[in-house]
């Protein structure tokens, strides 16, 4: 205050530029440093021993993956260790406040979602100005290096145990500057001893069996010059003076500009695969001398049928010398050229399987004719499986394929003549529709075609495909019938294919199929439209290829069989509703039979009668001289729904009852009497019920859109078998395709 009582003011101004400059430059390293923390994954952090106040930059927070938020303390920090870490922390923290010394380390973090890190610490001591103990220090996140070791370490350990185990080692050589690298497997090989190091070229080539020098070092010199590939086997000498076989294969490496930076390859022990082939050379010189005793003719082949070795005999029956023989180009050119395709065929099999086989086939004499022989086949493989030769054996069968040719020639006129006797024996008739299917029978018979065989049950189809095979040249093997629709539907596919134990539940032991038991003959398939879709499949397989697969079983099985089918069903409508292949279908109908029904045929009815009558009369030891005049005239009028198994079946229980020597039928076991009009014109009880009974499958066929089988078809409906209700809509003379559904135009 001035002496006139005022106040006065009095301040001061400073220039602060300076230190806000400096404050700047201080806030941009604490960023720098923050970045280059964060790029580096290294965090710092400060440690006052005496109060343990702890300081963490931003990077420490996010490697412990805690919350920069909270005060950490050394508590806080161990918490993350790795329980089997700690007490190395715990012991290197407490010699670094013993000592007063840094301290270094590696050790785990454990975090909260069980991952794992690997982090090395690093700090420095110093002391504030009252002397109290403090550390510095750094924490980096090293996971990622440690897990590119590891993976390093497992990628050798690899490498390594691969070359043990192929005994074949790595290396680098250069020749300016000699040996550069070799593996492990290389010592072993090479019989050098890895704490000795890397042995100079003039020691290996030294180990060098002295006979195989000469070619190594001009092979070498050659490679440089040429700056080429190389390879080539040798032997080497271990210390101990064993000798070991050794493959050696080289890769130059070349700069830019084309000069040879070093050769880079592999060593390889040869020496059991070497002793191998020797042993196997011997064995076959021996066997040589062998075989030219032996009085088959005998040859050896390569894997792939390369001619090796024939005996004497064999080279004087072809007529030529081994090395005229060796140089045949032609596989089969000693083979009649009507055997020629089989002959390969039956090789092809065995080389995709393995397996020995054996087959009759024609060889070429030296003079241009032929003579027949039994050829053997039998691979040799080695212990991987891999077939290294083929030995044939062939035995002159000539004089027993003469003498069967004799006796088939004497027996032909005879065979003709039990043909025709008893080819058609139990078809019996002479009608104009019976003949007609007669007559397509011995033409398709001696053919091996497959053959579908329709019509109504108990129309003899059976019988048909008999016929077939007795007059085809099958006719001394196996006939196998097979009744689709008898068997159970998840079964038929283990009977006809058979099966492997454990298959199934109940499969106790292999089965063999009936595939397999007609092979060489005729299977018989009755009901085929019966057959499920996955072994419609497995059939159509076999049509198609000629093999399958049994049940459970891996290994395909070829087998030569004529198919021959039968069905009451109109497969072509089966085929429309999907319940039958089409491509089966017409695998199947190579050559069509249908079966006329007894109706279209009533002219046999007489013969028929009496064949039956014949026979069930001596059966049951029963002379019946003649037939009832009415019994006839019902038998002709009858419409026969069950067909010929119908008419058998009446006249058999007749015969069993017949007490005269007159036969007459009981009218009342016929299940359906002819049409006739009672007095007052109404019609008799049967056909009313027939008329009924026609009205119901009507309309379930309506129901079902014209559908017979499957799960929505009237069959289903009416809870009746598929193939009785097709028997009743034929017998009943009702359309069913004119309740299918109808295409929108």
């Amino acid at each position: 205050m001035d002496k006139a009582g005022n106040n006065d003011i009095v301040g001061a101004i400073m220039d602060i530029t300076e230190r806000q400059v400096a404050e700047e430059a201080v806030r941009r390293s604490e960023a720098y440093l923050g970045e280059a923390q964060k790029l580096s994954h290294t965090g710092s952090f400060g440690w006052k021993v005496s109060s343990g106040e702890i300081f963490w930059s931003d990077e420490t927070f996010r490697i412990f993956e805690r919350d920069p938020k909270t005060k950490p303390t050394l508590e806080f920090a161990l918490s993350r260790v790795h329980p089997d870490d700690r007490e190395l922390v715990q012991q290197q923290m407490d010699r670094a406040t013993r000592d007063g010394g840094g301290f270094g380390f590696e050790h785990r973090l454990l975090l909260p979602d069980g991952s794992v890190k690997h982090v090395r610490v690093t700090a420095h001591p110093s002391r504030d100005s009252a002397g109290n103990l403090e550390f510095v220090g750094a924490v980096t996140d090293i996971t990622d290096q440690r897990r590119a070791e590891e993976s390093v370490r497992e990628s050798e350990a690899y490498l390594a145990e691969a070359q043990r185990l192929s005994h074949t080692g790595s290396w680098a050589w250069s020749p300016m500057q000699d040996i550069r690298y070799w593996s492990e497997e290389c010592y072993r090989v090479l019989g050098f001893d890895p704490q000795d190091g890397l042995p100079r070229k003039e020691d290996y080539y030294q180990r060098i069996h002295p006979d195989d020098q000469p070619g190594f070092m001009e092979l070498i010199q050659t490679a440089i010059r040429e700056k080429a590939d190389w390879e080539t086997d040798y032997r080497i000498v271990h210390p101990d003076g064993s000798v070991r076989d050794i493959h050696v294969v080289g890769h130059p490496v070349l700069k830019g500009s084309g000069d040879l930076v070093e050769f880079v390859g592999t060593v390889i022990d040869i020496t059991e695969r070497k002793r191998a082939e020797e042993e196997l050379r011997r064995s076959e010189m021996e066997l040589r001398q062998i075989l030219d005793f032996a009085p088959q003719l005998v040859a050896v082949y390569g894997p792939n049928r390369e001619r090796l070795h024939i005996n004497r005999i064999a080279l004087d029956y072809l007529g030529v010398s081994l090395e005229q023989w060796r140089q045949t180009p032609e596989l089969g050119e000693f083979v009649h050229p009507d055997d020629r395709l089989r002959e390969r065929d039956y090789f092809d099999r065995a080389l995709s399987t393995g397996s020995a086989y054996e087959l009759e086939l024609r060889l070429r004499k030296g003079d241009g004719s032929y003579r027949w022989f039994l050829a053997r086949c039998n691979p040799v493989s080695d212990s991987n499986g891999q077939i290294r030769r083929w030995y044939v054996a062939c035995t002159d069968i000539e004089d027993r394929k003469r003498a069967e040719e004799k006796l088939q020639q004497e027996n032909i006129a005879l065979r003709e003549e039990i043909d025709r006797a008893s080819m058609f024996e139990e078809i019996v008739g002479t009608s104009p529709a019976l003949q007609t299917v007669l007559s397509r029978i011995s033409k398709v018979a001696p053919t091996d075609s497959t053959v579908l065989i329709t019509g109504e049950t108990g129309t003899g189809k059976e019988l048909v495909a008999r016929a077939i095979h007795r007059r085809s040249k099958r006719a001394s093997r196996a006939f196998v019938s097979v009744n689709c629709a008898a068997i159970p539907r998840d079964l038929i596919a283990s009977e006809l294919f058979g099966h492997e134990k454990g298959a199934f539940t109940g499969a106790m032991q292999r089965r063999v199929g009936r595939f397999e038991l007609a092979e060489g003959g005729t299977i018989f398939l009755d009901e085929v439209a019966e057959l499920l879709p996955e072994t419609q499949v497995a059939l159509l397989r076999v049509l198609q290829e000629r093999e399958f697969e049994r049940v459970g079983g891996r290994q395909s099985i070829r087998v030569d069989v004529r198919v021959i089918a039968a069905t009451n069903r109109d497969l072509k409508a089966a085929v429309a509703d999907g319940a039958f292949r089409e491509d089966l279908y017409y695998r199947l109908n190579v050559f069509p039979l249908e079966m006329p029904p007894l109706r279209a045929r009533r002219t046999d009815i007489p013969l028929l009668v009496e064949y039956f009558i014949d026979r069930y009369a001596r059966k049951a030891g029963k002379n019946i001289r003649s037939v009832d005049k009415k019994t006839l005239q019902l038998l002709l009028s009858y419409p026969w729904p069950g067909n010929i198994r119908e008419l058998q079946n009446v006249i058999e229980r007749s015969v069993i009852v017949c007490d005269t020597e007159t036969f007459a039928v009981d009218e009342s076991w016929l299940s359906q009497q002819p049409l006739e009009r009672r007095s007052g014109g109404n019609i008799c009880l049967s056909h009313k019920l027939a008329a009924t009974e026609k009205e119901i499958i009507e309309e379930a066929l309506r129901e079902s859109q014209g559908r017979v089988f499957g799960p929505l078809g009237a069959a289903a409906k009416l809870g009746i078998a598929r193939s009785t209700l097709e028997s009743k809509i034929q017998s009943l003379n009702i359309n069913k395709k004119r309740f299918k559904r109808q295409p929108r135009t």
